[in-house]
């Protein structure tokens, strides 16, 4: 079963991927994506994984160490977990930043680099999004109109 949702982990997170990437502008990309539940089937699988090991995992999580950690995350389980948990923060903090973006007016062409950096390197990604994100200031709303006397 490890196998089977280590291959599904990204999976089920890819069309998401794919929607921001491919079909940023498709307004059916915007009504998906802004829910952050695109995330829950990937928490699925780490809950999976991880709630059965808690006993381990706690004591590794709250008093880390190294060769603990290491311990932890060279077994299949283990590294099954740590991949659902990068794979969930990934599609999180992209969805965040492509949902920021919009609000910005970021061009495509821009994020489409900045979200596949943040599939494959996510933090990386995230500092390229913190870096491009200065660089448009969010689209202002349209002003609303003063309120007129009645009379």
């Amino acid at each position: 079963m490890t196998g089977t949702l280590f291959t599904l982990t990204f999976a089920v997170a890819a069309p998401f991927w794919a929607l921001m990437i491919l079909a940023p502008r498709w307004p059916v990309t915007a009504r998906i994506i802004g829910s952050p539940l695109i995330v829950a089937p990937v928490l699925a699988s780490y809950a999976i994984l991880v709630l059965p090991a808690l006993g381990e995992v706690l004591p590794a999580v709250t008093s880390p160490t190294l060769d603990g950690l290491r311990d932890l995350l060279g077994t299949a389980d283990g590294t099954a977990a740590a991949w659902a948990h990068m794979i969930a923060f990934d599609l999180f903090t992209g969805r965040w930043a492509w949902l920021d973006s919009r609000e910005r007016g970021v061009p495509a062409l821009v994020m489409a680099p900045v979200l596949v950096l943040t599939i494959l390197l996510g933090p990386i990604g995230l500092a390229a999004y913190l870096g491009v994100r200065t660089r448009w200031s969010p689209v202002a709303a349209a002003p609303v109109p003063e309120p007129q006397p009645l009379g």
